[in-house]
Protein backbone atom coordinates (compact mmCIF):
# COMPACT_ATOMS: atom_id res chain seq x y z
CA UNK A 1 0.00 0.00 0.00
CA UNK A 2 1.15 3.51 -1.26
CA UNK A 3 1.76 6.55 1.44
CA UNK A 4 -0.87 8.29 -0.29
CA UNK A 5 -3.30 4.89 -0.27
CA UNK A 6 -2.20 4.26 3.68
CA UNK A 7 -3.36 8.18 4.44
CA UNK A 8 -6.50 8.01 2.71
CA UNK A 9 -7.12 4.38 4.97
CA UNK A 10 -6.29 5.85 8.27
CA UNK A 11 -8.13 9.34 7.48
CA UNK A 12 -11.48 7.42 6.71
CA UNK A 13 -10.86 5.46 10.29
CA UNK A 14 -10.85 8.90 11.70
CA UNK A 15 -13.78 10.33 9.92
CA UNK A 16 -15.94 7.16 10.88
CA UNK A 17 -14.62 6.86 14.37
CA UNK A 18 -15.36 10.84 14.93
CA UNK A 19 -19.26 10.52 13.14
CA UNK A 20 -19.56 7.27 15.65
CA UNK A 21 -18.58 9.60 18.59
CA UNK A 22 -21.04 12.09 17.14
CA UNK A 23 -23.61 9.89 17.19
CA UNK A 24 -23.10 8.32 21.05
CA UNK A 25 -23.17 12.05 21.50
CA UNK A 26 -26.66 12.23 20.85
CA UNK A 27 -27.84 9.41 23.36
CA UNK A 28 -29.14 11.15 26.94
CA UNK A 29 -27.08 10.50 29.49
CA UNK A 30 -23.86 9.77 27.34
CA UNK A 31 -21.37 12.76 27.75
CA UNK A 32 -17.47 13.37 27.14
CA UNK A 33 -17.12 11.42 30.78
CA UNK A 34 -19.11 7.88 29.53
CA UNK A 35 -17.27 8.25 25.81
CA UNK A 36 -14.16 8.24 27.84
CA UNK A 37 -15.43 5.02 29.60
CA UNK A 38 -16.79 3.54 26.10
CA UNK A 39 -13.05 4.26 24.41
CA UNK A 40 -11.40 3.00 27.32
CA UNK A 41 -13.09 0.23 27.38
CA UNK A 42 -12.88 -1.12 23.96
CA UNK A 43 -10.42 0.24 22.32
CA UNK A 44 -12.51 3.04 20.19
CA UNK A 45 -16.30 3.85 19.55
CA UNK A 46 -15.69 2.40 16.41
CA UNK A 47 -14.56 -1.23 18.21
CA UNK A 48 -17.50 -0.48 20.80
CA UNK A 49 -20.16 -0.39 18.46
CA UNK A 50 -18.84 -3.44 16.41
CA UNK A 51 -18.79 -5.68 19.62
CA UNK A 52 -22.03 -4.51 21.52
CA UNK A 53 -23.65 -5.40 18.15
CA UNK A 54 -22.14 -8.80 18.41
CA UNK A 55 -23.27 -9.45 22.01
CA UNK A 56 -26.19 -9.84 23.90
CA UNK A 57 -25.10 -10.40 27.01
CA UNK A 58 -23.16 -6.23 26.52
CA UNK A 59 -26.21 -5.30 25.36
CA UNK A 60 -27.58 -6.46 28.46
CA UNK A 61 -26.36 -3.37 30.13
CA UNK A 62 -29.14 -0.37 29.44
CA UNK A 63 -26.59 2.15 28.65
CA UNK A 64 -24.77 -0.06 26.05
CA UNK A 65 -28.15 -1.43 24.70
CA UNK A 66 -29.17 2.36 24.01
CA UNK A 67 -26.10 2.57 22.11
CA UNK A 68 -27.13 -0.48 19.68
CA UNK A 69 -30.76 1.18 19.22
CA UNK A 70 -29.14 4.61 18.14
CA UNK A 71 -26.87 3.34 15.48
CA UNK A 72 -30.31 2.05 13.95
CA UNK A 73 -31.83 4.91 14.21
CA UNK A 74 -29.32 7.87 13.06
CA UNK A 75 -26.48 6.87 10.78
CA UNK A 76 -23.38 8.46 11.30
CA UNK A 77 -23.71 10.59 7.84
CA UNK A 78 -26.72 11.61 8.56
CA UNK A 79 -24.85 13.43 11.81
CA UNK A 80 -22.37 15.02 9.54
CA UNK A 81 -24.67 16.39 6.61
CA UNK A 82 -27.10 18.03 9.69
CA UNK A 83 -23.63 19.26 11.21
CA UNK A 84 -22.16 20.99 8.37
CA UNK A 85 -25.59 22.50 7.30
CA UNK A 86 -24.80 24.40 10.22
CA UNK A 87 -21.38 25.81 9.81
CA UNK A 88 -20.54 22.84 13.02
CA UNK A 89 -17.42 20.88 12.67
CA UNK A 90 -15.97 18.18 14.38
CA UNK A 91 -12.44 17.20 15.74
CA UNK A 92 -10.96 14.12 18.06
CA UNK A 93 -7.62 13.87 19.87
CA UNK A 94 -6.57 12.10 17.15
CA UNK A 95 -6.29 13.97 14.30
CA UNK A 96 -4.55 17.42 13.81
CA UNK A 97 -6.23 20.39 14.77
CA UNK A 98 -7.26 19.40 17.85
CA UNK A 99 -6.23 22.28 20.47
CA UNK A 100 -2.62 20.48 21.63
CA UNK A 101 -2.56 21.26 25.36
CA UNK A 102 -5.74 19.36 26.04
CA UNK A 103 -4.32 16.02 24.82
CA UNK A 104 -1.95 16.36 27.90
CA UNK A 105 -5.03 16.05 30.06
CA UNK A 106 -6.02 12.71 32.24
CA UNK A 107 -9.42 13.38 31.11
CA UNK A 108 -9.17 14.32 27.36
CA UNK A 109 -12.18 15.29 26.01
CA UNK A 110 -12.76 12.72 23.17
CA UNK A 111 -15.22 15.11 20.84
CA UNK A 112 -14.87 18.62 20.69
CA UNK A 113 -17.61 20.52 18.54
CA UNK A 114 -16.47 24.28 16.37
CA UNK A 115 -17.16 26.53 14.52
CA UNK A 116 -14.72 28.52 12.51
CA UNK A 117 -11.54 28.08 12.15
CA UNK A 118 -8.23 25.43 13.40
CA UNK A 119 -4.91 28.08 13.10
CA UNK A 120 -1.77 26.14 12.94
CA UNK A 121 -0.15 27.60 16.20
CA UNK A 122 -1.80 27.15 19.46
CA UNK A 123 0.02 28.83 21.93
CA UNK A 124 -2.84 30.22 24.33
CA UNK A 125 -3.78 32.54 27.16
CA UNK A 126 -7.12 32.64 29.03
CA UNK A 127 -8.17 35.90 30.32
CA UNK A 128 -11.23 35.09 32.75
CA UNK A 129 -13.71 37.70 35.38
CA UNK A 130 -17.09 38.31 36.57
CA UNK A 131 -19.64 38.69 34.26
CA UNK A 132 -20.61 42.16 36.58
CA UNK A 133 -17.51 43.66 35.09
CA UNK A 134 -16.40 47.51 36.41
CA UNK A 135 -15.60 49.94 33.81
CA UNK A 136 -11.25 49.63 35.23
CA UNK A 137 -12.37 45.34 35.00
CA UNK A 138 -13.26 45.62 31.46
CA UNK A 139 -10.80 48.36 30.31
CA UNK A 140 -7.87 45.65 32.02
CA UNK A 141 -9.13 42.97 30.34
CA UNK A 142 -9.78 44.16 26.74
CA UNK A 143 -6.14 46.27 27.03
CA UNK A 144 -4.56 42.96 28.29
CA UNK A 145 -6.13 40.94 25.55
CA UNK A 146 -4.85 43.34 22.61
CA UNK A 147 -1.11 43.30 24.23
CA UNK A 148 -1.38 38.94 23.68
CA UNK A 149 -3.19 38.85 21.06
CA UNK A 150 -0.67 41.51 19.23
CA UNK A 151 1.95 38.45 20.21
CA UNK A 152 0.70 35.69 18.07
CA UNK A 153 -1.08 34.27 21.17
CA UNK A 154 -4.78 32.82 20.66
CA UNK A 155 -7.06 34.53 23.62
CA UNK A 156 -9.65 32.53 25.23
CA UNK A 157 -12.43 33.10 27.09
CA UNK A 158 -16.02 31.99 27.87
CA UNK A 159 -18.37 34.55 25.51
CA UNK A 160 -20.28 35.65 28.55
CA UNK A 161 -21.00 38.94 29.89
CA UNK A 162 -18.31 41.55 31.25
CA UNK A 163 -14.91 40.23 31.27
CA UNK A 164 -14.96 37.43 28.66
CA UNK A 165 -16.54 39.52 26.06
CA UNK A 166 -13.97 42.61 26.71
CA UNK A 167 -11.06 39.59 26.80
CA UNK A 168 -12.66 38.81 23.59
CA UNK A 169 -12.78 42.21 21.87
CA UNK A 170 -9.31 42.89 22.52
CA UNK A 171 -7.76 40.24 21.15
CA UNK A 172 -9.62 41.28 17.64
CA UNK A 173 -8.88 45.08 18.17
CA UNK A 174 -5.06 43.79 18.51
CA UNK A 175 -5.67 41.88 15.11
CA UNK A 176 -5.22 38.69 16.72
CA UNK A 177 -7.50 35.33 16.86
CA UNK A 178 -9.58 34.79 19.97
CA UNK A 179 -11.47 31.31 20.98
CA UNK A 180 -15.05 31.07 22.91
CA UNK A 181 -15.82 28.23 24.64
CA UNK A 182 -19.69 27.59 24.83
CA UNK A 183 -21.28 26.80 28.21
CA UNK A 184 -23.65 25.00 25.65
CA UNK A 185 -24.11 23.04 22.16
CA UNK A 186 -23.20 25.27 19.03
CA UNK A 187 -26.74 25.41 18.14
CA UNK A 188 -27.35 28.16 21.02
CA UNK A 189 -25.84 31.45 21.53
CA UNK A 190 -25.48 32.36 25.39
CA UNK A 191 -25.39 35.28 26.34
CA UNK A 192 -27.55 36.15 23.39
CA UNK A 193 -26.95 39.40 22.83
CA UNK A 194 -23.01 38.40 21.66
CA UNK A 195 -24.37 36.83 18.41
CA UNK A 196 -22.46 39.59 16.61
CA UNK A 197 -19.38 39.31 18.55
CA UNK A 198 -19.31 35.47 17.46
CA UNK A 199 -19.49 36.08 14.27
CA UNK A 200 -16.49 38.68 14.54
CA UNK A 201 -14.42 36.15 16.15
CA UNK A 202 -15.20 33.43 13.34
CA UNK A 203 -15.07 36.34 10.89
CA UNK A 204 -11.46 37.23 11.82
CA UNK A 205 -10.00 33.48 12.25
CA UNK A 206 -10.87 32.50 15.64
CA UNK A 207 -13.45 29.85 16.76
CA UNK A 208 -16.04 28.91 18.72
CA UNK A 209 -16.21 25.91 20.38
CA UNK A 210 -18.03 23.21 23.20
CA UNK A 211 -17.52 19.39 24.11
CA UNK A 212 -21.62 19.70 24.49
CA UNK A 213 -23.72 18.00 21.75
CA UNK A 214 -25.10 20.55 19.43
CA UNK A 215 -28.74 20.89 20.29
CA UNK A 216 -27.71 20.98 24.11
CA UNK A 217 -29.03 24.49 25.87
CA UNK A 218 -26.90 26.27 28.45
CA UNK A 219 -27.62 25.49 31.72
CA UNK A 220 -25.62 26.00 35.05
CA UNK A 221 -24.77 22.60 35.63
CA UNK A 222 -22.38 22.65 32.43
CA UNK A 223 -20.47 26.12 33.02
CA UNK A 224 -17.56 24.33 35.40
CA UNK A 225 -17.29 21.44 32.20
CA UNK A 226 -16.79 24.74 30.17
CA UNK A 227 -14.22 26.01 32.53
CA UNK A 228 -12.44 23.08 32.82
CA UNK A 229 -11.84 23.09 28.90
CA UNK A 230 -10.74 26.87 28.84
CA UNK A 231 -8.31 26.25 31.25
CA UNK A 232 -7.46 23.07 29.85
CA UNK A 233 -7.05 24.67 26.28
CA UNK A 234 -4.29 27.63 27.72
CA UNK A 235 -0.97 27.44 29.39
CA UNK A 236 -1.61 30.09 32.09
CA UNK A 237 -5.31 31.52 32.94
CA UNK A 238 -5.30 35.05 34.09
CA UNK A 239 -7.99 35.97 36.39
CA UNK A 240 -9.38 39.92 35.62
CA UNK A 241 -12.13 40.95 38.60
CA UNK A 242 -14.10 37.77 40.55
CA UNK A 243 -16.21 37.67 43.68
CA UNK A 244 -14.70 35.62 45.95
CA UNK A 245 -17.49 32.98 45.11
CA UNK A 246 -16.86 33.29 41.23
CA UNK A 247 -16.94 30.89 38.52
CA UNK A 248 -13.75 32.47 37.19
CA UNK A 249 -12.22 30.43 40.58
CA UNK A 250 -13.36 27.87 39.43
CA UNK A 251 -11.54 27.69 36.21
CA UNK A 252 -8.55 28.92 38.82
CA UNK A 253 -8.79 25.34 40.33
CA UNK A 254 -8.73 23.77 37.17
CA UNK A 255 -5.91 25.37 35.77
CA UNK A 256 -4.36 24.41 39.26
CA UNK A 257 -5.63 20.93 38.77
CA UNK A 258 -3.57 20.96 34.83
CA UNK A 259 -0.29 22.27 35.88
CA UNK A 260 -1.22 25.43 34.27
CA UNK A 261 0.04 28.87 35.17
CA UNK A 262 -2.37 31.30 37.69
CA UNK A 263 -2.38 35.09 37.02
CA UNK A 264 -4.59 38.26 38.54
CA UNK A 265 -4.96 41.72 37.72
CA UNK A 266 -4.80 43.45 41.00
CA UNK A 267 -8.23 46.13 41.41
CA UNK A 268 -8.98 49.11 43.76
CA UNK A 269 -9.75 47.79 47.23
CA UNK A 270 -13.01 49.76 47.55
CA UNK A 271 -14.34 47.42 44.71
CA UNK A 272 -16.52 43.39 45.60
CA UNK A 273 -15.01 42.74 42.08
CA UNK A 274 -11.65 42.88 43.47
CA UNK A 275 -12.19 40.11 46.23
CA UNK A 276 -10.63 37.61 44.13
CA UNK A 277 -8.09 38.46 42.24
CA UNK A 278 -6.21 39.88 45.22
CA UNK A 279 -7.19 37.03 47.29
CA UNK A 280 -5.30 34.72 44.32
CA UNK A 281 -2.29 37.05 44.86
CA UNK A 282 -2.18 36.83 48.21
CA UNK A 283 -2.27 33.11 47.63
CA UNK A 284 0.10 33.51 45.15
CA UNK A 285 -0.75 33.80 42.12
CA UNK A 286 1.28 36.61 39.75
CA UNK A 287 0.34 39.56 39.83
CA UNK A 288 0.06 41.02 36.16
CA UNK A 289 -0.31 44.44 34.84
CA UNK A 290 0.91 43.56 31.11
CA UNK A 291 1.80 41.17 28.91
CA UNK A 292 5.51 41.15 30.24
CA UNK A 293 4.23 39.99 33.61
CA UNK A 294 2.63 36.72 31.80
CA UNK A 295 5.69 36.26 29.39
CA UNK A 296 8.28 35.78 32.24
CA UNK A 297 6.25 32.90 33.83
CA UNK A 298 5.38 31.19 30.54
CA UNK A 299 8.71 30.75 28.18
CA UNK A 300 7.06 30.03 25.22
CA UNK A 301 5.38 33.01 25.08
CA UNK A 302 8.75 34.54 24.54
CA UNK A 303 9.47 36.01 20.85
CA UNK A 304 6.09 34.98 19.44
CA UNK A 305 5.80 38.96 18.25
CA UNK A 306 7.44 41.70 18.15
CA UNK A 307 7.85 42.66 22.15
CA UNK A 308 6.10 45.99 22.90
CA UNK A 309 6.39 47.94 25.90
CA UNK A 310 3.47 47.42 27.44
CA UNK A 311 3.77 50.16 30.26
CA UNK A 312 4.68 52.64 27.52
CA UNK A 313 0.30 52.72 27.06
CA UNK A 314 -1.03 51.03 30.09
CA UNK A 315 -3.46 53.10 31.28
CA UNK A 316 -3.86 55.46 28.48
CA UNK A 317 -6.25 53.27 26.50
CA UNK A 318 -9.25 53.50 28.38
CA UNK A 319 -8.76 57.38 29.07
CA UNK A 320 -8.32 57.53 25.11
CA UNK A 321 -11.86 55.92 24.63
CA UNK A 322 -13.65 58.27 26.86
CA UNK A 323 -11.56 61.66 25.80
CA UNK A 324 -11.86 61.09 21.87
CA UNK A 325 -15.92 60.75 21.84
CA UNK A 326 -18.18 64.01 20.42
CA UNK A 327 -17.45 66.67 23.06
CA UNK A 328 -20.66 68.57 22.11
CA UNK A 329 -23.10 69.20 24.96
CA UNK A 330 -19.90 69.16 27.99
CA UNK A 331 -19.70 72.30 29.91
CA UNK A 332 -16.43 73.78 30.66
CA UNK A 333 -16.34 72.29 34.15
CA UNK A 334 -17.24 69.21 33.07
CA UNK A 335 -14.87 68.72 30.58
CA UNK A 336 -12.31 69.79 33.18
CA UNK A 337 -13.71 66.49 35.32
CA UNK A 338 -13.86 64.23 32.02
CA UNK A 339 -10.46 64.80 31.85
CA UNK A 340 -9.05 64.32 35.03
CA UNK A 341 -10.39 60.94 35.14
CA UNK A 342 -9.65 57.69 33.76
CA UNK A 343 -10.49 53.37 33.90
CA UNK A 344 -8.56 54.26 37.29
CA UNK A 345 -10.62 55.00 40.02
CA UNK A 346 -10.79 59.04 41.43
CA UNK A 347 -11.87 59.92 44.56
CA UNK A 348 -13.71 62.89 44.60
CA UNK A 349 -11.37 64.86 47.00
CA UNK A 350 -8.85 64.31 44.58
CA UNK A 351 -11.09 65.52 41.45
CA UNK A 352 -11.84 68.74 43.61
CA UNK A 353 -8.09 69.42 44.41
CA UNK A 354 -7.05 69.37 41.29
CA UNK A 355 -9.70 71.11 39.23
CA UNK A 356 -10.46 74.53 38.51
CA UNK A 357 -14.09 74.17 39.22
CA UNK A 358 -15.78 75.72 42.67
CA UNK A 359 -16.28 72.97 44.75
CA UNK A 360 -19.64 73.29 45.27
CA UNK A 361 -20.23 72.76 41.38
CA UNK A 362 -18.73 69.54 41.37
CA UNK A 363 -21.30 67.10 43.20
CA UNK A 364 -23.67 68.65 40.75
CA UNK A 365 -21.31 68.31 37.69
CA UNK A 366 -20.48 64.94 38.43
CA UNK A 367 -24.01 63.43 38.65
CA UNK A 368 -24.98 65.53 35.55
CA UNK A 369 -21.76 63.69 33.89
CA UNK A 370 -23.37 60.11 34.72
CA UNK A 371 -26.68 61.05 33.82
CA UNK A 372 -25.36 61.46 30.68
CA UNK A 373 -23.25 58.12 30.98
CA UNK A 374 -20.06 59.82 30.46
CA UNK A 375 -18.52 58.65 34.00
CA UNK A 376 -19.86 56.15 36.48
CA UNK A 377 -19.19 56.41 40.35
CA UNK A 378 -17.83 53.39 41.95
CA UNK A 379 -18.16 52.86 46.13
CA UNK A 380 -16.79 55.50 48.41
CA UNK A 381 -17.66 58.11 45.92
CA UNK A 382 -14.40 56.50 43.64
CA UNK A 383 -14.88 57.81 39.46
CA UNK A 384 -13.98 56.09 36.40
CA UNK A 385 -14.88 56.98 32.22
CA UNK A 386 -17.76 54.88 31.58
CA UNK A 387 -16.23 52.13 29.25
CA UNK A 388 -18.66 51.60 25.96
CA UNK A 389 -18.14 48.46 24.23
Amino acid sequence: MGKESLKGTIKDILLEEKLIRAMLHTIQGVGSGRLRQLIARFGSALNALQQIEGSQELQDEHWLQQIVQKSKEIHPADILESLHGQGIKLVIPEEEGYPELLRQLTDVPPLLYYKGNLPAGQEALAIVGARKATPYGRAAAESLAKEVAGQGIIVVSGLARGIDTAAHRGALAGRGITWAVMGCGLKHMYPPENQKLAEEIMAKGGALWSEFAPGMPPEPQLFPARNRLISGMSRGVVVVEAALRSGALITVDFALEQGREVFAVPGPIFSQMSKGPNHLIRQGAKLVEGFEDVCTEIPSFAGLGHMTNPSADRGTESADIGKQEDQRGISREQQQILNQLSDIPTHIDQITMNSEVPPEQIPLALLELQLAGRIEQLPGQFYVLAYKC
